[in-house]
C-alpha cells in the first residue's frame, strides 16, 4: 500500500470511528452510568471483537473475489447499498441517553465480555468490514485476504486509541452532549456524508 493510500484508509477509519454510532455511543452510556473503569474496558472488549469480523470479511471477501465477476459484483451492489443506508439512517436517528447508573460491583471480565459480545453478534458490524476493506487493497500486492487482515488490524488498532479516550472522558463528552442535544445533530450530518461517499466510490468500483 502506498503512503497516501495508507493516509487515506487512517484518515477514513478515523472519522468513521469519531462518527457517533452504537460502538461508540454505548461506551459513553456505559460512562455516564458506570464510570470510566466500565467506559474503557467495555471498549476494549468491542475493539476486540473487531478481529472477528476481520477474519471472517478477509476469509470470505477473498474466496468469492476469487469465484466469480458475479460474486463480485453483488457483493459490492450489497456492500453500496447497504452503506447508502447507513448514511439515512444517520441523518433520521438521535440517540438519548437519559439514565445514569452506579457501576454496581461489575467484575472487569464481564465489561470486557460484554462489549465483545456486542460487537461480534452485531451483523452490521460484520457487513460494514465487507464493504469497507476492499477499498483499500491493491490488486497484485498479494492476497486479498491478507491485505484486508492487514487493514482491519490497523483499523483495531486505531479503534483502541480512539475508543479508550472515548471510555476516559465519557462522563464530561456525555454530559456535554445531553445539555446540547443540536450538537449530536451536526454528527449524524457528518456521519452520513462519510458512508454515503464510501458507498458511491464501492458502487463505481471494478474487479
Amino acid at each position: 500500500m502506498t503512503l497516501p493510500a495508507l493516509l487515506a484508509f487512517l484518515g477514513a477509519s478515523l472519522a468513521l470511528t469519531i462518527a457517533p454510532g452504537p460502538d461508540n455511543l454505548f461506551v459513553i452510556t456505559q460512562g455516564i452510568s458506570r464510570g470510566r473503569r466500565a467506559a474503557v474496558i467495555t471498549a476494549l472488549g468491542m475493539c476486540s471483537g473487531i478481529s472477528v469480523h476481520t477474519l471472517a470479511a478477509a476469509a470470505g471477501v477473498s474466496a468469492l473475489f476469487h469465484a466469480s465477476a458475479v460474486a463480485f459484483n453483488l457483493v459490492k451492489v450489497a456492500g453500496a447499498g447497504y452503506l447508502l443506508y447507513l448514511a439515512a439512517r444517520a441523518v433520521l436517528e438521535h440517540a438519548v441517553i437519559a439514565e445514569r447508573r452506579t457501576d454496581g460491583g461489575t467484575s472487569g471480565l464481564a465489561l470486557f465480555r460484554r462489549g465483545f459480545i456486542m460487537n461480534v453478534l452485531n451483523p452490521k458490524v460484520a457487513l460494514f468490514f465487507l464493504a469497507f476493506l476492499p477499498q483499500f487493497t491493491v490488486a497484485g500486492a498479494g492476497g486479498i485476504g491478507w491485505q484486508m487482515a492487514a487493514l482491519g488490524l490497523l483499523f483495531m488498532a486505531q479503534a483502541v486509541v480512539i475508543f479508550t479516550a472515548i471510555g476516559y472522558f465519557s462522563g464530561r463528552v456525555g454530559d456535554y452532549v445531553l445539555a446540547r442535544p443540536e450538537i449530536a445533530r451536526y454528527f449524524s450530518w457528518l456521519s452520513a456524508g462519510i458512508f454515503a461517499a464510501l458507498g458511491i466510490r464501492l458502487a463505481l468500483a471494478e474487479r
